[in-house]
């Protein structure tokens, strides 16, 4: 499969993203340009990765802005169709912004950036070994109100919660109070994903973290 990237002005994380894909796992990588509108090249079995960074300096909010460049029409019409897209930190922002997944991203609890390892294991699993995956946000506490958060459980579309190193679903392993300690979301369809930890960079030996590569290939069934 492609995946293309947006690189939006303010995106900081756009070079890592296409770093990872490219190099690390193989894919063919095309960049956008927020202004550019023709995504073309992609059908509906491709991805288009919308990266971390602080889009537009987030001066309004988070991804408030970006929601309305030309490139994200042409992605909100391609997710619409079934297209995957993916968006990290930044880019998970800038699709609940835009509508494409329920939910808003707050202040962190403590009113602090955050900037470290924190471990996330798949949303519904009770077992398996937890992923430890890099945070890197002032703006990552997701919250919904009762009824998005019923109905994200009912149809499974929390994909990564916060846990401890042991894979414990705890307020001590939550990084920024995210609600139900969630990480990452996906819609009904399952084609539009967003999460605030970056897979991104942990997909190479030199970083002696391999554990996203596990979460592009849950995600996008990569070989």
């Amino acid at each position: 499969m492609k995946f293309g990237v947006v690189i939006f002005p303010g995106s900081n994380c756009d070079r890592d993203m296409i770093e990872a894909l490219r190099n690390d796992l193989k894919q063919e990588v095309i960049e956008l340009w927020h202004k550019d509108k023709d995504i073309s090249m992609f059908t509906t079995d491709d991805c288009i990765v919308l990266p971390g960074g602080f889009s537009y300096g987030d001066y309004l909010r988070c991804g408030a802005i970006a929601k309305f460049s030309p490139m994200m029409q042409s992605v909100i019409e391609f997710a619409n169709r079934g297209g995957k897209v993916l968006g990290v930190c930044n880019g998970f922002q800038i699709l609940c912004e835009s509508g494409l997944l329920p939910g808003v991203l707050l202040r962190n609890e403590k009113q602090q950036f955050v900037c470290k390892n924190v471990f996330i294991k798949e949303g519904a699993s009770e077992g398996g070994s937890p992923l430890k995956v890099p945070v890197a946000h002032g703006e990552g506490r997701y919250f919904a109100d009762d009824k998005t958060l019923e109905e994200l459980e009912m149809h499974r579309q929390i994909i990564y919660r916060y846990c401890d190193e042991d894979g414990n679903v705890t307020h001590g392993g939550n990084p920024n109070g995210a609600i139900h300690n969630i990480a990452g979301i996906c819609n009904k369809e399952r084609n539009v994903f967003g999460m605030m930890p970056h897979p991104e960079r942990a997909c190479s030996t030199a970083l002696g973290n391999e554990d996203g590569v596990r979460i592009f290939c849950h995600l996008f069934q990569l070989n």
